[in-house]
């Protein structure tokens, strides 16, 4: 089944411009966090700061970075049959009137969230420490291959998320709250849903807890990636002809052309291949280099998992 989330992941890193949710979107996630994605989920190892893989002393945060909030308040498939002011009545206080609203879901995976007070706290520096976190992580102090390190984490006054699990997906909403025109009720403090149909995923967060983050991850310098997969090619050539000599047997497979290109596209394919005492303190940073955590990386949270 698709997951639930995998939508409202990929828009939220295409507008808020490369920021990523957690996952799971409760999990705090800090500045100088390192971490790996395992079975979907991110999973957090330590902190270079906590763990002293860096003299605090060399890095530089800038606090409080504001965020466009019109970019952290979005939905896809989302419309609105009905915004409005509606009329009840209590027995004891008798008629009373309350804003309502309704939002339509149109698919599996629609979904609508608000956010207030984006701010985040991102390390100003990285290119100060990104030589010395390479040799420490791969090297000194961890053996890393893959890992990634958090550059910025944002938290947010409240948030809220709502995603439908069909295309009947319905949100009635209603707050006694006094507004003219058409409103916005949902993700407000004061309202509260009276009425949900399929909907799959609804979560509200109220604490200003770091959610969502930017990242760097460990890669394979290209250079190096580019030899050994021409390495490999070469390797692979007359590969028959030596496998009927070897085994003294007449096999019949013709030699198929190299192999694609991406089927070895892995990091740990070229650092599995290396010699012993190949790669060292002195020549890590010939084999690695930090990119930007990305689609292809959200692309990880998703792969064979249900949530």
């Amino acid at each position: 089944m698709e997951n639930i989330t995998k939508k409202f992941y990929t828009d939220f890193y295409n507008r808020t411009n490369g920021f990523i949710p957690s996952k799971p979107l409760n999990q705090n996630i800090f500045p100088g966090d390192f971490f790996q994605i395992q079975k979907g989920e991110v999973v957090v190892l330590g902190n270079i700061f906590k763990n002293n893989v860096v003299d605090l002393d060399e890095v530089v945060f800038e606090y409080g970075v504001k965020q466009n909030e019109y970019n952290w308040n979005f939905s896809n498939g989302v419309t609105k049959p009905y915004a409005g002011r509606d009329t009840g009545q209590n027995i004891i206080e008798g008629n009373f009137g309350y804003s309502k609203q309704i939002l339509a879901f149109k698919e599996f995976g629609s979904f609508f969230f608000t956010s207030n007070n984006p701010e985040s706290i991102k390390i100003a520096n990285w290119s100060t420490i990104a030589d010395e976190l390479i040799i420490k992580l791969t090297q000194v102090l961890y053996s890393f291959r893959e890992v990634y390190v958090v550059t910025e984490s944002v938290t947010t006054a409240n948030w809220s998320l709502v995603i439908s699990g069909s295309d009947k997906g319905e949100l009635e909403i209603a707050s006694e709250t006094e507004s003219a025109g058409l409103i916005e009720l949902f993700g407000q403090a004061n309202s509260k849903t009276i009425q949900a149909r399929d909907i799959e995923f609804y979560q509200k967060e109220e604490k200003k807890r770091p959610c969502f983050f930017k990242a760097k991850k460990l890669i394979v310098q290209p250079e190096k990636l580019e030899v050994f997969i021409s390495e490999l090619i070469t390797a692979r050539t007359g590969v028959i002809d030596w496998a009927n000599n070897f085994f003294k047997y007449d096999y019949k497979s013709e030699q198929v052309y190299a192999p694609n290109q991406s089927a070895y596209n892995s990091q740990t394919c070229v650092l599995d291949m290396l010699q012993a005492n190949q790669l060292t303190p002195n020549t890590a940073l010939q084999y690695f280099k930090w990119a930007n955590a990305n689609l292809d990386d959200i692309a990880k949270m998703f792969v064979n998992y249900a949530y």
